[in-house]
């Protein structure tokens, strides 16, 4: 028999036909990565690129946050000499886009990258072949802007970039071009993984895992993904006509020529509040799911968790213009964004009411995960109470661009999003790398981390009140504000100490950490189904689901379902309420083309920003790289 017949008689071999140790050696084959450097760059395997954005991301978070502790120990003493007014610029520049832009938001994505697919029953995320583009596109795109800044062309116009100062009058060179291309390369990204996310959790899910089945953070992620898909395109027109203005001569933001300063204000901050809940609700996701794993019960409330969530993604478009109130808005305007604004804390605080009556007569298991999120709980009440008042326009007026709004903004993020985090990194850590993270230095991490914040943010609420303005790189002894920076520095360094612990034991832990085995939380939902480290397949047979937290209701014995071919890749499409078996689809497998269109944008972009006529040539060059993307290919290449 020849090859070609033998790859058409396994063709249609079926998992039914196989037992498990040859059902696991075919569907390896069938799904593994080609070998060698090409064959790294091309794996679309969804565990494979969520792995490579968590460590991008946290590489991200090291360089953001040692800007910030420079800021700190700048701000320590009155009249310090430590860092000029120019450098410091592009500090604050660097630390705010950074975090904001090339932390919070792709480590929430990669996180739903990695964890989605497998906690909805599936093999691979949808569109496997965009969510590694857009990978590559994100970390160009921060190479390009951290090299600026090594070569001292680092944006300095602040994270929120106002015009008229980011524009061409008042920033010559190309500092912000840069920064308003390197907005455009975060976007194209965070757009791609949406449309990923949502089409894998509507279409993929396992059968009978309907909608009133789906874990919560999943639920989370959806929503956020539906975020980005209306905020972040704002953001994307906003830096377009930014860069448009400043190398084409177009006067969007001019007033003298027509256009409307405040224009930027308005497009930046319609995607901006939305980004505050885009970072903060996949954290409340990893807050139930950590929540209910060691409280050795189901969350309670579900349905108004789940309504929670979907209320505050609506209600964050209705809260831009409260960052606006300094500008002058009409008094009804101002009332009605006021109102909008204190509204949103209800859904936020039903699911703080919902994870305290969880935890309520339970005897939760005080591991480092969930040591993480009592500290979220603590900390973000309080961000919430001062978010409350800066939402009165009669006391934003008076703390507005003073330290006691960069004490709210930390309180919320690192409260919010960042202790959440650090819980979910240590939760399912032994999910990802089969090994567990030291409980001791995990604990250690988690006080120095709680304490460290504290102590550095604290005090800025204070600061805010005695009158310190955000964005200044000195301040006379005269003052009163030596004490507290000091603190605040102090607290800082403390906070950068816990990261160092952080770093280590994840380091230290991933090359000789305990044994994990399949679950050992004991947790209820399908991403423990599976061995730790999951095979490239995630799933050998299709989990059926019949209850919310499938592993707690069937014990390791899931139900299954047959059918699907093991010579190729293929996957199950469910129904998008009901999540009843569909039809079996293909999904692609590896391919470079996605690297090589993700060189082609930055190319692009890149090139755009010193000649404009490179934005033609190089959609011409990203246009012959989708032909090599999308040509079709034979029958021979598919089947082998």
């Amino acid at each position: 028999m020849t090859d070609v017949a033998i790859r058409a008689s396994e063709k249609d071999l079926r998992d039914t036909d196989l037992a498990a140790e040859d059902l696991h050696d075919r569907l390896s084959r069938a799904w593994g990565a080609k070998s060698g450097l090409i064959g790294w760059l091309s794996d679309v395997d969804h565990k494979a690129v969520g792995r490579r954005y968590i460590f991008t991301a946290f590489v991200f978070l090291a360089l953001a946050g040692s800007a910030a502790a420079l800021m700190r120990l700048q701000l320590a003493r009155p009249e310090s000499q430590l860092i000029g007014p120019d450098l410091y610029n592009q500090l604050f520049t660097m630390h705010g886009t950074t975090m904001m832009f090339l932390f919070a938001v792709p480590v929430m994505q990669a996180f739903a990258v990695y964890l989605a697919p497998l906690m909805v029953g599936t093999r691979n995320i949808a569109f496997p072949r965009l969510t590694l583009f857009s990978y590559y596109v994100y970390v160009l795109g921060g190479l390009m802007i951290w090299v600026a800044f090594l070569m001292n062309i680092g944006p300095d116009v602040g994270w929120f970039a106002y015009t008229p100062l980011s524009g061409p009058q008042f920033s010559p060179g190309k500092r912000s071009d840069i920064w308003a291309q390197m907005i455009t390369f975060t976007e194209v990204s965070s757009l791609a993984v949406a449309v990923s996310v949502i089409v894998t959790v509507f279409k993929q899910r396992a059968p009978g895992m309907t909608l009133d089945r789906i874990p919560l953070l999943v639920w989370a992620m959806l929503v956020t993904s539906f975020l980005i898909m209306f905020a972040m395109p704002a953001v994307m027109l906003a830096s377009t006509m930014l860069i448009l203005d400043r190398l084409v001569g177009t006067h969007f933001f001019n007033y003298a020529e027509g256009g409307d300063t405040l224009l930027w204000q308005h497009l930046f901050w319609f995607f901006g509040h939305p980004e505050v809940y885009i970072i903060f609700l996949p954290g409340t996701g990893f807050v139930s799911q950590i929540v209910g794993t060691f409280s050795r019960r189901p969350v309670f409330g579900y349905l108004p968790l789940v309504l929670a969530l979907v209320a505050t993604g609506f209600l964050s478009f209705g809260l831009w213009v409260h960052h606006m109130f300094a500008t002058g808005l009409p008094q009804l305007g101002a009332s009605f964004f006021t109102a909008s604004s204190m509204l949103i804390a209800v859904p936020s605080g039903l699911q703080i009411f919902c994870w305290i009556a969880t935890l309520w007569g339970s005897r939760p298991v005080l591991a480092t995960p969930m040591l993480f999120v009592l500290g979220f709980l603590f900390i973000f009440v309080l961000g919430g109470m001062t978010g409350v008042m800066v939402a009165s326009v009669p006391i934003d007026l008076q703390v507005h661009d003073t330290y006691f709004v960069v004490a709210h903004f930390h309180y919320v993020l690192i409260g919010g999003a960042v202790f959440p985090l650090l819980g979910a990194v240590y939760y399912w850590f032994p999910k990802i790398t089969g090994r567990l993270m030291s409980e001791r230095l995990g604990k250690w991490n988690f006080w120095t981390a709680f304490i460290g914040f504290n102590v550095a943010f604290f005090g800025m609420h204070i600061l805010g009140l005695m009158g310190m303005p955000r964005r200044v790189y000195t301040y006379q002894p005269d003052l009163g504000w030596g004490p507290l920076n000091m603190v605040s520095t102090a607290g800082a360094l403390l906070l950068a100490a816990s990261f160092g612990l952080f770093f280590i034991n994840a380091l230290v832990s991933m090359r000789s950490g305990a044994p994990a085995g399949n679950n050992p939380w004991g947790a209820g939902t399908l991403e423990w189904a599976t061995p730790s480290p999951p095979p490239v397949y995630n799933f050998a047979r299709y989990p059926i689901v019949r209850h919310r937290e499938p592993l707690w209701a069937e014990g390791d014995e899931l139900p299954v379902a047959h059918g699907l071919m093991v010579s190729q890749r293929e996957l199950l499409i469910t129904t998008l309420t009901e999540a009843r078996p569909d039809l079996r689809e293909g999904t692609p497998d590896g391919s470079i083309w996605p690297f090589i269109a993700a060189l082609a944008v930055a190319v692009a972009f890149i090139c755009s920003i010193f000649w404009a006529i490179a934005a033609v040539w190089g959609s011409a060059l990203v246009g012959l790289t989708l032909i090599g993307w999308f040509w079709p290919k034979s029958v021979t290449e598919d089947v082998t």
